[in-house]
């Protein structure tokens, strides 16, 4: 089978598992249900799960534990991305080809539906107790939660952003060392928290969840400068959503910082070094070794 009908069937079985723990749209707050489902629903990459599932699978994981994490950590990445398209944050019309959930439901309930599926996303994770049975499997559960929290938190995704909306107030001071916070914080710490929840409800030892933790780095940083040059060359018409934004608000970026070649090389190089970490493991994923490479050269 081709990466591409590989990728294409792995993310059917990403969708049915999300669609499985989706909210029912009933009762006087059906509203902020529909305005969650429509933006979990809008499509995307779905990296995160499924970069969490591969994880799983490569250290040996069975059985339907990593499903409720799937979900909920695109619950919680979703939910991000709807606050970040708020006229107060950086104002975009379009997500993943469709129009954001605040033009279609209104800022208030966009709000609100963000605050929905964070809070939606812990209650989906927690439902991974109740697949599993024993001391050492409920000990993992309570690991990958711990990670799953810290990383969209205050000290992970939420910090990230913090200092991405600062920042932008003070465009001529920013350093690259401000940047790598920010990317990997704001970007990384999700992908962070899906390969490390992967493989430690697999049981993973804490040195390989650690190198784990690193590749997870690496990913998300080369995601998000992929994203940067992307926002330069890319189009509506084949990134779904408006380029130059980066520009028009004058915000400091990888590529204005280090210039477009440079960008493209540092891709390149922090993605090997993530893959040269994923085929370490005793057991190789050539699936996942696949996904990253393909993040290098993505298009959208």
């Amino acid at each position: 089978m081709s990466f591409d009908r590989e990728l294409e069937e792995k993310v059917k079985e990403i969708e049915t598992v999300i669609g499985q723990y989706l909210p029912k749209e009933e009762g006087y707050q059906k509203t902020v249900v529909e305005a969650m489902n429509y933006s979990i629903l809008a499509g995307g990459k779905r990296l995160r799960p499924m970069l969490l599932l591969e994880t799983y699978r490569m250290f040996g994981g069975q059985g339907k534990v990593a499903e409720p994490f799937m979900a909920a950590l695109e619950m919680i990445h979703t939910y991000s991305l709807v606050h970040d398209d708020l006229p107060c944050m950086d104002n975009d019309e379009y997500r993943r080809g469709k129009k954001t959930t605040h033009t279609i439901y209104g800022e208030g309930m966009a709000v609100l539906a963000g605050d929905g599926l964070l809070n939606y996303g812990f209650e989906t994770a927690l439902k991974a107790f109740s697949l599993v049975q024993g001391e050492e499997e409920w000990r993992r559960v309570a690991d990958a939660l711990s990670i799953f929290a810290g990383k969209s938190g205050i000290y992970g995704m939420i910090g990230g952003q913090t200092a991405d909306i600062e920042a932008e107030s003070r465009k001529d001071e920013m350093t690259e060392n401000c940047l790598m916070f920010i990317h990997v914080h704001k970007t990384a710490a999700l992908i962070q928290s899906a390969m490390m929840i992967g493989a430690v409800l697999a049981g993973a030892s804490g040195e390989e969840i650690e190198r784990v933790e690193k590749c997870a780095t690496n990913i998300g940083v080369a995601f998000q400068i992929q994203d940067d040059i992307l926002d330069v060359t890319g189009s509506l018409d084949l990134l779904g959503k408006q380029t130059g934004s980066d520009a028009k608000n004058q915000k400091a970026t990888y590529v204005t910082l280090k210039g477009i070649e440079q960008a493209k090389k540092d891709v390149e190089c922090l993605s090997e070094e993530a893959i040269g970490i994923v085929s370490s493991f005793k057991e190789r994923n050539g699936f996942l070794e696949a996904l990253i490479k393909r993040l290098v050269t993505r298009q959208k």
